[in-house]
């Protein structure tokens, strides 16, 4: 006999009433959650009550409801303390209180320096003629020690990258260095790319600070904004560093096992919790998917499921949701498990997916085309009832 009360809360990200892909594509691809945030308030501003409440409307008037903000960006000034982190740590408990006056409660963010998610190439071509985001460790230092010009750059690539790094630099075209500078530097979607001076500046701002430092920003403003979590039934999901490595010189410390531990136990309370990726964690090499969740699943209240295949120098490209290194199906059993023990279903979206089928042929946000999810969904959905029979 069946016993488990209830499904994954089926949802999918959508970036706003600009989103190429609507509410209505979103109804029809079987979801019924929105992941989505207000990416026309600048970092660090108070999200206004009625902006709230205009984006909460529209989702249920499609007949969705807003399940999870992705994301309430960390302003840089609380990352590195400045002296005028408070101002903006009360701007972000204000926003909490708002949305929680809302009844969205379930919040999505990261602590990665500067840039958010970093590929170096978002078309890669697959075998069957759909295109993937690419992250390519000589195209990195292509773009860090020749674009960039970070200093002392070359010290964290082998003598063969920069040997290969410097003899193909040499034959790029200006488009060709402008497309990389544009795809490591891009962020979020709908949101302005970083500047090559301001992520100097940053890069050595972060140098100082170092990931203890950067460790120790986190715990205080976890701390900071406790209060108000506890108060409203906030629950924070930190999501995973992506890629999972250290990069053009910036510090990670959400990037393994023991640090989403360590995350944790430096506030060890209900409300702080993880964003389970199982696309950012997969891409590092000794990473074990359901070690990871095991260890940390009691405080997991968010999910992404996609998938990567990494080779030998640790170059990896978004997979089918059910291909790649990560095994989904075992992902998957964890996850079911761990969802039937808990008095409300655990909300999960297709993280990312392939550009295919009619969507080659449309402006879409790199990695958030409607098809590729839609299969994504369609995949999960699928290996979820298979294991559970919960119809």
């Amino acid at each position: 006999m069946n016993t488990l009360k209830h499904k994954l809360l089926q949802t999918w990200r959508w970036y706003g009433p600009a989103d190429p892909v609507t509410l209505q594509d979103v109804k029809q691809a079987g979801a019924t959650g929105i992941v989505t945030a207000l990416h026309h308030i600048p970092h660090g501003e108070v999200w206004p009550l009625e902006d709230i409440v205009e984006r909460k409307s529209i989702i249920e008037a499609a007949g969705l409801q807003w399940a999870v903000v992705e994301s309430v960006p960390v302003h840089e000034a609380i990352k590195t303390r400045r002296s005028d982190a408070n101002k903006y740590i009360e701007n972000y408990k204000a926003t909490l209180r708002n949305l929680s006056q809302c009844g969205v409660k379930t919040i999505c963010y990261n602590f990665m320096p500067v840039l958010d998610w970093t590929r170096t190439q978002l078309d890669l071509v697959m075998s069957d003629g759909s295109k993937a985001l690419y992250f390519n460790w000589l195209d990195l230092a292509i773009f860090d020690i020749f674009i960039l010009k970070r200093e002392d750059a070359v010290a964290d690539y082998s003598e063969s990258i920069q040997k290969r790094a410097k003899e193909r630099f040499a034959t790029m075209t200006a488009d060709e260095i402008s497309e990389l500078r544009i795809n490591v530097l891009m962020g979020i979607p709908n949101e302005k790319e970083i500047e090559l001076e301001a992520l100097r500046s940053s890069i050595d701002e972060y140098k100082s600070i170092g990931r203890d430092g950067l460790k120790k920003n986190l715990a205080y403003f976890l701390n900071e904004i406790a209060s108000v979590c506890e108060e409203t039934g906030i629950k924070m999901t930190i999501h995973p560093d992506d890629p999972p490595y250290a990069i053009l010189g910036l510090p990670r410390i959400a990037s393994t096992k023991e640090d989403l531990v360590d995350i944790l136990k430096s506030v060890d309370k209900p409300f702080n919790g993880i964003c389970y990726c199982t696309g950012s964690l997969g891409a590092g090499m000794s990473n074990n998917l359901t070690e990871i969740f095991d260890a940390v699943k009691e405080r997991v209240y968010f999910l992404h499921l996609r998938n990567v295949t990494k080779d030998e120098e640790g170059n990896f490209y978004e997979a089918d949701h059910l291909g790649g290194d990560v095994n989904m199906y075992e992902v998957m059993k964890a996850v079911v498990a761990e969802n039937a023990r808990r008095g409300e279903p655990i909300p999960f979206r297709p993280d990312h997916g392939h550009q295919m089928l009619d969507d080659l042929n449309k402006t879409t946000n790199p990695g958030y085309s409607a098809i590729g999810r839609l299969r994504g969904l369609a995949e999960l959905r699928g290996l979820e009832l298979g294991i559970t029979g919960n119809y």
